[in-house]
């Protein structure tokens, strides 16, 4: 394998990775009892084909309601305007070309975008990083505790797939490229608004580095420049202004496509919250989380702590080696994930676009006895979470927590 070339280790190792997911969804469905779709002991393929599953097979099989269903009460109820269009609609024309089921379409599109996101992850982390550091960042993206999400048919996959290109080009400074990869990110899942935040923070970042470059030259001097940095020109920053604008205008258009298609201005976000069981406030649900696990005062200290951990954490010199595109994501991302989420057993799902902390890990340390116990770590995690989360079984009042 040492010699093959970087594609085809890369492959191997998501390959192989999925293949021991494979056995760990197989064997949890033997142990699967009743659930709300399929009889007790699934196959493989009726057990991967649960939870959100059913509802992008339904976004392919009836597109989305031109009114939003309520209850007697005028509440809105659960349906699919909470799922972006790019997965099922690849997954229609899949299906429309080839006579596939559309739960098999979906299947391949999420399969075969996990592999493309793995060399993709690989290609990104190679722009900070030496061969085998990148590689076991792959490997730990690949067998990630949440990772079995890739094999599924879930949007987790496409979206990474193009939020990686997306990050490798704005790295590369490809900003003009990048245009119609994020346009496709901000219509698989809802990582428009991070990464806009990233975009705008990164061209201010860019723009002080000109704006320094330029008042520090000097007679025999190039400002940072002549310190081995890169400094933006005017063509660059424009690019990157031009990526920002473009990125924030299609963080929105999903919630306005919904809003033209049933007259509801807020018909988005009314349906994401159905879920949540309440109205969204901001920063408010974290709050209530730390309460109800940690008790009234140490619950509403938790998020300070956890804020400040993940601080600590981006301050980091592993985390610091990621450069600043990297890292202005992962906080930009998590920002995003503070305010916004409501945190519960598929937040575990949600941490994966911080995929590019898996290169950090890898930079911890170059011992192969540490990166051999990560990967193990994260498969007997792998195991916990298809087993509590992905199986499905009754909770005493009704339901089950989502994975």
């Amino acid at each position: 394998m040492v010699r093959w070339p970087w594609w085809a280790q890369v492959a191997a190792v998501y390959v192989a990775a999925r293949l021991v997911s494979a056995c760990i969804f197989m064997s949890a469905a033997l142990h699967q009892g009743f659930n709300p779709w399929f009889p007790a002991k699934p196959d493989y393929w009726n057990f991967i084909n649960i939870w959100d599953a059913r509802w992008y097979e339904s976004v392919m099989t009836g597109g989305y309601p031109n009114e939003l269903p309520v209850d007697a009460a005028g509440n809105v109820q659960e349906n699919t305007w909470a799922f972006y269009p790019l997965f099922p609609t690849l997954g229609r024309m899949l299906s429309a070309a080839t006579g596939m089921s559309p739960a098999a379409a979906l299947i391949l599109i999420a399969m075969l975008a996990g592999l493309a996101a793995s060399l993709v992850v690989y290609l990104l982390f190679r722009t900070k990083a030496a061969h085998w550091p990148a590689l076991w960042g792959a490997a730990f993206f690949s067998t990630f505790p949440v990772s079995p999400v890739l094999q599924v048919p879930y949007a987790e996959s496409l979206n990474l797939l193009l939020l990686a290109a997306a990050l490798l080009l704005v790295v590369r400074r490809h900003y003009l490229w990048a245009i119609p990869v994020v346009l496709a990110m901000c219509l698989s899942r809802p990582t428009g608004v991070p990464f806009a935040a990233t975009l705008g923070l990164l061209f201010l970042f860019r723009a002080g580095e000109a704006w320094l470059e330029a008042r520090n030259r000097g007679p025999g001097t190039n400002g940072l420049a002549a310190k081995g940095r890169s400094v933006h020109g005017g063509n660059e920053l424009w690019s990157l202004a031009g990526l920002t604008a473009v990125t924030g205008a299609g963080a929105l258009a999903w919630p306005a496509i919904a809003w033209a298609a049933t007259g509801d201005i807020a018909a988005y976000t009314k349906t994401e919250t159905v879920w949540r069981g309440h109205d969204l406030v901001p920063f408010k649900p974290w709050f209530d989380t730390g309460v109800l696990l940690f008790g009234p005062v140490l619950g509403l200290v938790a998020p300070f702590v956890f804020v400040a951990v993940f601080g600590l954490l981006m301050a980091s010199p592993p985390v610091r080696q990621l450069g600043p595109e990297l890292r202005l994501w992962c906080v930009c991302y998590m920002g995003y994930l503070v305010v916004f989420l409501h945190p519960q057993t598929s937040t575990f799902r949600m941490l994966l676009p911080l995929f590019p902390l898996a290169l950090a890990a890898a930079l911890v340390s170059r011992s192969r006895a540490y990166r051999g116990a990560v990967i193990t770590m994260f498969v007997l995690l792998q195991i916990v979470w298809v087993v509590w989360l992905w199986a499905w079984a009754q909770l005493p009042g009704g339901g089950d927590y989502p994975p």
